[in-house]
């Protein structure tokens, strides 16, 4: 389905709905996210794509103090998350607060929410944790 003024080439997320033009996703009503969790030189490096390619398509990732980045993604996602070596975990709210304080003890905001707090598209993101791997693999490959 698309909405009005939306184009057609534009692919459905695995969320089941077609990003806007600028790539973000809906906002997240009361909270309401799924989290794809990835290892951190991975996220690293994805939120580093993403950043490059248009400030509103990474919204709150969220860093556990370790080894692993989580990004807030749109309700639904997990439900046809489908990325190696990456977890999509359906939390309908609970556990998750959309405000400067982390939701999760020992953990810190990588990007805080903020005043709009879309969440990051999960075709996007897919996108950008494939480009990651392959950077990363390059990298390693050369020592």
């Amino acid at each position: 389905m698309v909405e009005a003024g939306m184009q057609t080439t534009m692919p459905p997320t695995t969320a089941g709905h077609t990003p806007t033009p600028e790539h973000s996703a809906p906002p997240l009503p009361g909270g309401a996210c799924d989290l794809v969790t990835v290892p951190a030189r991975q996220g690293l490096e994805a939120v580093d794509i993403l950043r490059r390619g248009a400030r509103e398509a990474v919204g709150p990732v969220l860093h556990d103090g370790g080894a692993t980045l989580g990004f807030l993604v749109p309700p639904g996602t997990a439900a046809a998350w489908d990325v190696p070596g990456s977890t999509c975990t359906e939390t309908d709210g609970r556990g998750l607060t959309l405000n400067p304080e982390p939701p999760v003890e020992g953990s810190d905001w990588l990007l805080p929410p903020g005043a709009c707090d879309l969440a990051t598209d999960p075709t996007v993101l897919r996108a950008a944790l494939g480009e990651a791997a392959r950077t990363i693999e390059a990298a390693d490959s050369c020592r």
